[in-house]
């Protein structure tokens, strides 16, 4: 079988790493992909957002399975344009994608079919949702409607903070057209936790638990990013739970989304926050997490072709997924500076040295190769990832790893998956 992976991040190469121990899998390639991928798979210089050029490569080289990463080429229809051509792809159409790609929509299905989501308005207009601030009262939450690489969701403390907020994404358009509608809502109270399923549009298949950490500093103090670390199993989602989360978010999300003719196939990706026995939807995205790709993967003990192929194809059977009882940590290493300006082209030095620890896979995200050296070139840079008996085990595999990799250029939290070890 020949596979198609589409993007750059940690979350493809992760993909990529899954993928290539797959016994059905001849070739594979990766578009536009990234040097740590490199050691997988074939890479392929078109970007994420060339519907046409990646149709024709997948035609010209006969592929048999095309599997999205990111959710921008999903947004774009590329599903859409792959099933026309009779081309199996993973991942869901374009109006089914839309449950990410506008958080209006997102917020508006949820409320419709009774999925349990913070109390919120929308707005098109900037004094209209200045005046329902001024009549709410933080603490609020103020979303772009449309996709802005995991930043356009900022928690507001104050009355004027969400008004200057409201500003920069609505009239100074620091989002572009992404922030021509927003959504402000309640504040909520709990823990964070991802949730993902695979369906077919009809079969849910949950996945372990895991946990993100979107925040730029420790104990979740700064700017929101696009995640600067994850670790799985998360215990704040206990087996009673991820049921309820299943019979009253993933299962009616897939069903509300077939009743509006907008069938969903692919990965199903809930953001929760959790709050004893109650939980809310922040969000769903539509693609895998990056980085709670990276642990999940690891964790993955199952082949994870046929499960891809199944949804893409003529659906899921009787595919079980099988785990590993170890627990993983990522820890994203980012360039200073993120998620504002940051510089490019810095050496990295170490990535070896750390691979070597123990179970360790550094998941390359924004890097570059330059004269045969390893480079920075994007936020967030690299992922390192480790598998321990234990969630403790496995951080302080993680951290020992990260102490390896030498550039002053990196950022990194030090308390990636601490939250976890109030529950042992």
């Amino acid at each position: 079988m020949k596979v198609l992976v589409i993007g750059s991040g940690g979350r493809e190469h992760a993909f990529c790493w899954k993928i290539s121990k797959s016994p059905l899998v001849t070739s594979l390639y990766c578009a536009p992909g990234n040097p740590g991928i490199s050691k997988y798979a074939e890479c392929v210089d078109i970007k994420v957002s060339d519907i046409e050029g990646l149709l024709r490569f997948a035609r010209a080289e006969e592929i048999d399975l095309t599997v999205v990463g990111p959710e921008q080429p999903l947004a774009l229809g590329i599903v859409d344009r792959f099933n026309e051509e009779n081309l199996n792809i993973f991942g869901p159409t374009q109006a089914a994608a839309e449950l990410e790609s506008s958080k209006v929509f997102s917020k508006n299905l949820m409320k419709k079919y009774n999925i349990p989501t913070a109390f919120y308005s929308t707005f098109t207009n900037f004094d209209d949702a200045v005046s329902w601030v001024k009549e709410v009262k933080p603490p609020l939450v103020v979303k772009a409607d449309g996709l802005a690489a995991g930043k356009g969701v900022i928690i507001c403390q104050s009355e004027k903070e969400a008004i200057e907020v409201l500003d920069d994404i609505m009239r100074r358009k620091i989002f572009g057209d992404s922030g021509d509608s927003v959504v402000v809502e309640e504040f909520l109270q709990g823990e964070e936790a991802s949730f993902f399923a695979f369906t077919d549009g009809e079969k849910v298949i949950p996945l372990v638990s895991s946990q993100d950490h979107k925040a730029l500093l420790d104990e979740d103090k700064g700017p929101n990013t696009g995640g600067m670390g994850a670790y799985s199993p998360a215990p704040v989602i206990t087996p009673e739970l991820s049921k309820i989360i299943m019979e009253r978010v993933m299962v009616p999300t897939v069903k509300a989304l077939a009743r509006e003719g907008r069938p969903y196939k692919g990965i199903l990706y809930a953001g929760l926050m959790i709050n004893g026995d109650d939980f809310k939807v922040l969000e769903f995205n539509c693609r895998f997490g990056d980085p709670e790709a990276q642990p999940l993967l690891m964790r993955m003990r199952s082949d994870i072709v046929p499960i891809l192929y199944a949804i893409s194809d003529k659906g899921l059977t009787d595919e079980e997924i099988e785990w590993r009882d170890e627990a993983s940590v990522c820890v994203v290493m980012s360039s200073r500076g993120y998620p504002g300006d940051y510089k490019k082209g810095l050496p990295i030095e170490g990535i070896d040295k750390a691979e070597d620890t123990g179970d360790v896979i550094v998941f390359h995200a924004g890097t570059a190769e330059e004269d045969g050296k390893i480079v920075t070139s994007g936020g967030r840079v690299l992922g390192v990832t480790a598998l321990g008996n234990t969630i403790p085990e496995a951080i302080n595999l993680a951290y020992e790893a990260v102490g390896k990799i030498d550039s002053d250029s990196l950022y990194y939290r030090k308390d990636i998956g601490k939250k976890a070890l109030k529950y042992i």
